[in-house]
């Protein structure tokens, strides 16, 4: 496994929202480039970019057109390869999205393929042999279109209407039209997802972040063949990139690590409980309702199987789910990230959560955004014209800005030393400078009992042991604990104190205590 995700924390960046360099209302590349100091301060040292290719951006780029071609709105191949180079000059690396299992229906490919005479795009997509083939029944397909093409056949789709499937066979073969999963036709579309990843890793990508990776190969209950397609990609970029990095949207690491995958993230739509932590009775809350347990024990469950094949990650939040400042406050916020920075696996912060950014209600949905579109809005940087995100009047922005006068932003939480950004970035050269609390380092539950508080789990790796106390209720709370954890080495909202096997903790605190030398500092 590349050895650079030991310590890495990832910063996602949604291009179009994040900073504006040309004043044409959309964040680009260039934009991107101008705030990579920022990101290298907060102290992240890894990026996950979402999709940046050519696309009609009917959902948001997740529809693509040329998979090797950058998206002029953001910029030009040079552009993004002197993303990359800047980024590396500062420690950083950068991972593009990759949507694997779709395409745009402005595609060349997918024009190709809709006409009737054979061609080298004809199986390039899941069609079936007759226009009114095709129905609800198949198994991981999300609908079909028909009569718009000359060609006799209806084509499947993976998400929207707007984004055709690639055809990477089936598991199980019911009907004349489709192809086995090992079929020449299906490994034609594995082989082409390797050169398109060799293209960008030429260019000096360091991985990719797949989109929908556990959706590829249809009529695939036990995901055996789409498992084994993602192992053939692996071991090709081993060979050839042994650097280079795969993170899933998968949702379940059990499966996707066994895929081969390096990473794949607790998700709101997954089997993990993430959900508990910071949006649904989200435990993090100073209410006191929520429950930790569930979370704890599963994520134990999925621990101990996926047996150090890869990471379990857990995001802040991104560009799919409701930001975690709709249900938290900044002080709750800190907590949570208290916690999210001590937990073992690759941290993700989605950009603006480290400094409160709030979900914007009531928008018109943008690029098929919907109901997500509200946590898609531009970065908020200072005082200056559209808070610093772009010099386009403001009717001509990508998205309204949070239309509050004291919404947080950058500027502002840097003046403050008792602010949510200053508080990640001191969590965040924290978990650097403690290797126990990096990627690698075990994990044990020391108390995560079911609706109850405090939270209290031990991470240990390279000599060092480290206990994190946390309790977002706003009320005192205790806990028996066997050991005395150690010197308080950072705390918020106050001490955790351990007396005569009694672990006392203050409301609204957390406390990490260490048993090796370390520093103390109190917030």
């Amino acid at each position: 496994m590349a050895g650079w995700l030991d310590d890495a924390v990832f910063y996602e960046v949604y291009p179009q929202s994040f900073q504006d360099s040309n004043a044409d209302g959309i964040g680009d590349f260039q934009g991107v480039i101008r705030r990579l100091d920022y990101i290298r301060d907060l102290g992240c040292n890894a990026i996950w970019m979402n999709p940046c290719f050519e696309s009609p951006f009917f959902d948001a780029g997740y529809d693509v057109t040329d998979f090797y071609k950058a998206a002029p709105r953001y910029g030009t191949n040079e552009d993004l390869k002197m993303l990359f180079e800047e980024a590396h000059k500062r420690g950083v690396k950068v991972l593009l999205d990759l949507v694997a299992g779709h395409t745009s229906l402005e595609c060349k490919w997918f024009k190709e393929s809709c006409k009737p005479e054979k061609n080298k795009y004809t199986n390039r997509y899941v069609w079936t042999d007759g226009a009114e083939k095709g129905d609800n029944s198949t198994p991981g397909i999300r609908g079909w279109l028909r009569g718009f093409f000359d060609r006799d056949g209806a084509v499947g789709v993976n998400c929207f209407s707007s984004q055709p499937a690639l055809n990477y066979g089936f598991g199980e073969v019911t009907e004349d039209w489709q192809f086995a999963a090992d079929s020449p036709e299906a490994e034609e579309g594995r082989l082409l997802l390797q050169d398109i990843m060799a293209f960008w890793l030429d260019m000096g990508c360091d991985g990719f972040r797949v989109d929908m990776a556990g959706s590829l190969v249809k009529a695939d209950p036990d995901r055996k063949w789409t498992k084994l397609l993602w192992k053939k990609i692996r071991k090709f970029l081993d060979e050839k990139y042994p650097e280079a990095v795969l993170v899933s949207e998968w949702g379940d690491p059990k499966v996707a690590l066994e895929a081969g995958f390096h990473m794949d993230f607790l998700l709101h739509n997954g089997p993990t409980h993430y959900m508990d932590l910071f949006r649904v009775n989200p435990y993090f809350s100073r209410k006191g309702t929520g429950d930790i347990s569930e979370f704890a024990g599963t994520y134990m469950d999925i621990h101990s199987r996926v047996n150090g094949a890869g990471l379990s990650c857990i995001p802040s939040g991104n560009h799919d789910m409701v930001r975690m400042r709709e249900y938290l406050d900044e002080e709750e916020m800190k907590i949570a990230f208290a916690f999210l920075l001590t937990m073992p696996g690759c941290p993700y912060i989605y950009y603006g959560d480290e400094i409160g950014m709030r979900y914007v209600h009531d928008l018109v949905s943008k690029e098929g955004g919907y109901n997500r579109t509200g946590s898609r809005t531009p970065m908020q940087w200072d005082h200056t014209t559209n808070s610093g995100f772009s010099c386009a009047p403001k009717d001509e922005l990508y998205l309204p800005l949070d239309p509050d006068e004291e919404r947080p932003t950058v500027e502002k939480q840097m003046q403050n030393p008792d602010s949510l950004l200053n508080m990640v970035k001191k969590l965040v050269a924290f978990r650097h400078e403690h290797p126990a609390l990096q990627s690698r380092g075990d994990i044990r539950m020391l108390y995560a009992e079911k609706e109850t508080f405090p939270f209290v789990y031990e991470r240990t790796g390279e000599g060092e042991c480290m206990t994190v106390i946390l309790n977002p209720s706003e009320k005192e709370a205790e806990c028996p604990l066997a050991e005395n954890p150690g010197e308080a080495l950072l705390s918020c909202g106050g001490d955790a104190v351990w007396e005569n096997g009694i672990l006392k903790v203050p409301g609204g605190s957390f406390t990490v205590c260490g048993k090796e030398d370390g520093y103390y500092t109190n917030i």
